[in-house]
């Protein structure tokens, strides 16, 4: 799963959420044409070749779906659309061939990867054409510091380039299956944030950007220009290919520690995220988290709050003088452990925690209630969980997190996210598909001038709010 929304509602991570939720509402759709999809067909298996475009059922249902099945919100709504036709195109160029040809038939457009970790963003609410990125998978290049590689590229194929030149992504996401270009679209940060905080803050050094016109001819746009492409759905350019940023590669193992209460580990977790060097991921579970996990592991022992991070060999000393200083135990350290630790961060925890208990629901958040006003968070949300991650804000390092809640329907669910307020938790509403970060104008900006008609995933940015009359 990519690292979808946890940071994604501000302007810059850390800072306070948008006020108020919209709920997602299916739009009506007109069907489109089939003379005009005949059309398309054929021009597109001229263009990529017809064995890369498809129509048949499963091929389209597969292209239209995401995790939005994750929402209780969202599942009854699903699936809302349907694409009509597929098409895989083998590089970059056909990605722009194929937005071309969508723009010349006036059909909507919607770019996926892997299609995992997010809500609805990846489903074509109004049908038409989805280009299926996964086949455009070339590392183009491995400099001092930066990788460039197709839309398709996965994280798996673009941190084994980095390591062979002694280098390292700065962030990837905890599905290391995930592709750049989709990470980039619908992501935020994962495994490296603790260090290097968001996608937007000077990962993205340039994208190759496809504008949906009629000639779609591939633009360059350098930092800080393409932050507005980040978490931005794919609505204002088509993402082409990605020059993402490096670190140098270091040593890590996992480290896991447990604690038995809450204030304990989150004063730990608070010192190590000053540990030198920085961890590349620091997660935090509270005991009913843990008891979901399976299968069952020695290292997150039953009834104690569960601190896991990603450190160096040369830092584990430090680590464990700190934990054991905060009333904690290190249970474990595995050379091999970062994988196992990524993937019980981020989404990855919603999924499990949800395959056990599937009365509970997920919201993302921030603010200092969640560890400084825990009882009051759980008199707003009782049979509440808490799982965080460290994260680079732009007030520092920071928790973000998933608060697990149960769900009594939308009302309710809804109540409670502007209730949380009131204690300090500030949510990032999971269960939309529509952008509603601090960035829209910058989103908005880049859409008037690469998306002039509207066709690239049509319902996923809402109009501006009106200004109120002083």
């Amino acid at each position: 799963m990519s690292d979808s929304t946890l940071a994604a509602s501000h302007g810059r991570a850390g800072e306070r959420a948008l006020p108020g939720f919209g709920r997602a509402a299916l739009p009506a759709v007109t069907p489109l044409d089939p003379a005009v999809l005949d059309a398309l067909t054929a021009e597109l298996a001229t263009l990529v070749g017809a064995d890369a475009v498809l129509r048949d059922e499963p091929a389209r249902l597969a292209a239209s779906t995401d995790w939005a099945h994750m929402s209780p919100v969202l599942a009854p709504l699903l699936p809302g659309g349907v694409a009509d036709v597929v098409i895989r195109p083998p590089d970059a160029a056909g990605i722009a061939a194929a937005v071309g040809a969508a723009h010349r038939h006036r059909v909507p457009v919607t770019v996926r990867g892997q299609g995992t970790g997010n809500y609805g963003q990846g489903i074509p609410l109004f049908g038409g054409l989805v280009i299926d990125t996964t086949a455009a998978a070339r590392i183009l290049a491995v400099e001092n510091g930066w990788l460039t590689a197709e839309a398709g590229a996965s994280f798996v194929l673009m941190e084994k380039a980095a390591l062979a030149t002694g280098q390292e992504l700065a962030i990837l996401p905890s599905t290391v299956g995930s592709t750049v270009a989709g990470f980039i679209a619908g992501g935020s940060g994962g495994t490296g944030s603790i260090a290097n905080g968001a996608i937007w803050d000077g990962y993205l050094r340039s994208l190759l950007v496809v504008p949906c016109t009629d000639d779609a001819i591939p633009v360059e746009v350098p930092f800080p220009d393409d932050t507005a492409m980040a978490h931005a759905f794919g609505v204002n350019g088509v993402i082409a290919q990605a020059t993402v940023a490096l670190r140098p590669a270091r040593r890590w193992t996992g480290l896991f520690a447990s604690f038995p209460e809450l204030a304990g580990a989150v004063a730990a977790g608070e010192e190590l995220f000053d540990l030198e060097p920085t961890p590349r991921l620091l997660s935090l579970d509270e005991a009913g988290i843990i008891a979901t996990y399976r299968p069952v592991d020695p290292a997150m022992p039953a009834g104690r709050v569960s601190v896991r991070g990603i450190v160096t060999e040369d830092s584990v000393a430090a680590a464990t003088a700190v934990v054991e200083r905060h009333g904690g135990r290190v249970d474990a350290v595995r050379p091999r452990g970062p994988a196992h630790i990524a993937s019980l961060s981020y989404n990855h925890t919603t999924y499990r925690v949800r395959k056990v208990r599937p009365e509970l629901t997920h919201l993302q958040c921030m603010g200092p209630g969640l560890t400084r006003r825990r009882a009051e968070v759980a008199a707003l949300a009782p049979e509440s969980l808490i799982h965080l991650e460290g994260f680079l804000t732009a007030n520092g390092r920071d928790w973000v997190s998933m608060l697990f809640l149960r769900y009594d329907g939308p009302d309710d669910l809804y109540e409670r996210m502007a209730r949380l307020a009131d204690v300090e938790v500030y949510v990032d509403d999971p269960h939309t598909w529509e952008l509603h970060h601090g960035r829209l104008d910058l989103v908005r900006e880049a859409a008037a001038r690469l998306d002039p008609d509207g066709l690239l995933n049509p319902g996923k940015l809402p109009a501006p709010t009106p200004a109120t009359p002083s």
